[in-house]
């Protein structure tokens, strides 16, 4: 596999702060493993020869929004302009940016937090089966999957999914044994499920306003349909709107989760979502 290297505001200032030969993790944290980065006088020269100019260096250290990375040679954003922009955000780990939304929550919090968070209001035990609906980076598939899990996770966007495969935190999706990623509309896949198939569902969709169908009694309907009595089911809403407008998203969500069979419908504040259960 070739060698890829990437950069953030924090290893650009750490190159530029330093002299003669510096070791420097450059896999976005994911290990402690580091490299060998020899830094001349207008550059910085990486384990595979390739340079990066002391000024492109300058610009990266104020970037704090952005995930670079480089690649024979070429430095590159981790960066999609493709029917919207989309783009890693250099939080450890890193999140998924999508015309300025973020798809995990990092105030107070980190991706992985969040994803944990989640997590635990279903508790996917070893042997189970796991539904997670919508994958992004892939680390609800991640974590359920080191619990044991056998995990069928569903992405819409191959902008989202040509990310998390350059994602080194997302590496796991591709690589595990335990995962299988289906590339499609949830709303979609899950009618050619069977019924009683699923143990756990995590559902963590895009914000109502971007997939307001994957709020709906129908979609419910089929989630219900496809666990097997005594399943679980995660759900996250967050609470858009609920500060300024009184709105409370969360309420209709139970509602309709009510009318299609679910019970034991309870509110996770933690983790910005509700759980039920199929009776």
């Amino acid at each position: 596999m070739e060698e890829v290297y990437f950069l953030t505001f924090r290893e650009a200032r750490m190159l530029l702060l330093s002299k003669g030969e510096v070791r420097v993790n450059l896999d976005l944290r994911k290990t402690n493993r580091s490299h060998a980065v020899i830094i001349e006088e207008d550059k910085a020269v990486f384990p595979d020869g390739s340079k990066v100019e002391k000024d492109v260096l300058k610009k990266i250290a104020r970037d704090e929004d952005t995930v670079y990375f480089l690649r024979k040679g070429h430095l590159y954003k981790a960066a999609i302009a493709a029917g919207g922009f989309y783009k890693l955000v250099p939080t450890i780990p890193p999140t998924i940016e999508i015309n300025g939304i973020r798809m995990h929550r990092t105030k107070d919090t980190n991706p992985l937090k969040d994803t944990r968070n989640k997590i635990e209001t279903v508790n996917p035990k070893e042997g189970e089966l796991v539904l997670d609906t919508c994958m992004g980076l892939g680390y609800t598939a991640i974590e359920s999957a080191k619990r044991g899990a056998y995990v069928i996770t569903i992405e819409k966007d191959p902008n989202v999914i040509e990310l998390a495969w350059l994602n080194p935190w997302s590496r796991e999706v591709f690589t595990s044994q335990n995962i299988q990623l289906i590339q499609g509309d949830a709303f979609e896949v899950v009618k050619k499920f069977n019924g009683g198939s699923f143990d756990a569902i995590i559902h963590d969709p895009p914000r109502f306003s971007l997939a307001g169908q994957l709020y709906s009694e129908e979609f419910y309907a089929e989630l219900f349909r496809i666990l097997k009595p005594k399943g679980r089911l995660f759900h996250y809403v967050g609470n858009p709107g609920k500060k300024y407008r009184r709105k409370d998203l969360q309420r209709g969500v139970m509602e309709r989760l009510r009318n299609v069979g679910f019970r034991k419908i309870k509110r996770v504040e933690e983790a910005l979502g509700v759980v039920a259960l199929k009776p």
